[in-house]
């Protein structure tokens, strides 16, 4: 692999293990089968993996331009796409019988809930690359579980994004060559592809109806195995890099309670944003004359520091919070979230960068227990049970755990040497199925190391 905008490789040159190797593989023999049950020629299909990914730190700042630390996982997605002679868009689920068709030249009625996604990333580059865009028809296979946190929802619109810029040679156009310069650029896209937001001359679209930033896309599209990689957002930016201590693993609990983006779950996933975008708007109203107006939450913060790195929450930023409280927005809650933030960006982040450098497991540990009483206190997005996932994988001997994705459900990571992996997972299961029998009985848990970006497979 190297840094091309789209990546290629064989399953055999990518840095993934045997049992990685042969899953993809696998997953790819059941997309093709999909295809081939419905009688399309073999002939020059492409195929593509985009895997999930583990947001470590770094909750719910990327559309408020803070900082994360990011890995993929060693399971995720892979489709399989051949041009069709007409426009439509037919995409199949091996895994689920399920079919979704999309007229490219008229409107589709949306047949399962998951096809938001192909007909929201097919109109979004309709929009911005026209005609370019072909029909396709396209099987999908996933090992991620879904709803749960690890952006199963965002590797598909990664891959879609890949197959259709791919065979519809989108990189040859004017409107790509200038937009999208690299591999973050390409990530960035992706995310205003799902928050509807313009990218550059690329003008937006509806979205698939959350305010989120490009973080997940991000890990997806530019992570390294291996590595865990630090990112600062608005725009996409590769600061830092951390190879995982050896003998590590990380150990990934889905704690069974669907973390949903839809209906009123949405409502309090955006809520988030919504608070940060509030807190750039109390900014603006009293920033000093002169003083350029704030984007992001992160321009607010070193506006009102006067530097780059403010070494604690800048009074005039508090008191534009308090001054911009409301009855939605209360004056305890902006505060916490703007010392969430800040936490995050300029101490969580870099801190725990430092001492996985180090190799200062104790600290590093102490770093992602405070960012996870972070999320509990300000961003009020954790429920119970990815909150007692947390707390038991630390009583276990975890060297750090955090729960990580939108909240509201999902999943927790748990930081674990390899040779304890096993004995772990079963004492953290039996732990959390006691407490927790129904969503328990939902629950999966397995072990990945940080692994590739997404990448077309030839």
């Amino acid at each position: 692999m190297n840094d091309a905008v789209l990546l290629a490789s064989s399953l055999e040159q990518a840095a993934l293990d045997e049992s990685t190797r042969a899953a993809y593989a696998t997953l790819l023999a059941e997309a093709h089968r999909s295809l081939d049950e419905a009688g399309v020629p073999s002939s020059e299909r492409r195929q593509w993996v985009a895997p999930g990914r583990i947001e470590v730190l770094g909750k719910h700042v990327d559309y408020a331009g803070g900082r994360s630390l990011l890995c993929t996982v060693e399971r995720g997605l892979v489709l399989v796409a051949r041009v069709r002679d007409d426009r439509q868009l037919i995409l199949r689920d091996a895994r689920r019988g399920e079919a979704v068709a999309l007229a490219l030249d008229g409107a589709s009625r949306v047949s399962v809930p998951w096809a938001i996604y192909p007909r929201t990333v097919a109109t979004r580059l309709l929009r911005n690359f026209g005609e370019q865009v072909r029909g396709l028809d396209m099987a999908i296979a996933s090992n991620l579980p879904s709803a749960a946190g690890v952006s199963s929802s965002s590797a598909l619109t990664v891959g879609l994004t890949l197959a259709l810029a791919a065979l519809g040679d989108l990189e040859s156009t004017e409107a790509w060559q200038r937009n999208i310069v690299s591999r973050e650029a390409l990530a960035g896209y992706i995310g205003a592809i799902e928050n509807g937001h313009d990218f550059g001359t690329l003008g937006g679209e509806r979205g698939v109806g959350t305010m989120g930033g490009a973080q997940d896309q991000t890990a997806i599209l530019c992570s390294a195995p291996g590595a865990l990689r630090v990112f600062s957002w608005a725009p996409v930016t590769q600061e830092d890099q951390v190879v995982l201590p050896s003998g590590l693993r990380f150990v990934i609990g889905v704690s069974g309670v669907v973390a949903a983006k839809t209906g009123a779950a949405r409502d309090r996933y955006n809520r988030a944003s919504r608070t940060a975008q509030h807190l750039v708007a109390s900014w603006n109203a009293v920033r000093p004359s002169g003083t350029p107006p704030a984007r992001v939450l992160r321009e607010a913060f070193e506006a009102a520091a006067g530097m780059r790195v403010p070494p604690e929450v800048p009074a005039p930023l508090e008191h534009a919070a308090i001054q911009g409280a409301t009855r939605e927005f209360p004056e305890r809650h902006l505060v916490s979230r703007l010392e969430q933030f800040f936490d995050e960006t300029y101490a969580f982040v870099p801190g725990a960068t430092r001492a996985l450098a180090a190799n200062d497991l104790e600290a590093f540990g102490r770093l992602v227990d405070q960012s996870q009483a972070g999320a509990e206190r300000a961003l009020e997005n954790q429920v119970a049970e990815t909150v007692h996932l947390q707390r038991y994988a630390r009583e276990l001997g975890a060297v750090a755990s955090s729960a990580f994705g939108a909240g509201f459900g999902g999943s927790v990571w748990a930081l674990v040497p390899e040779a304890e992996t096993s004995r772990f997972i079963a004492r953290w299961r039996e732990k959390y199925q006691r407490a927790h029998p129904n969503s328990g009985a939902r629950s999966q848990f397995f072990v990945t190391s940080p692994s590739v970006p997404a990448f077309e497979v030839f």
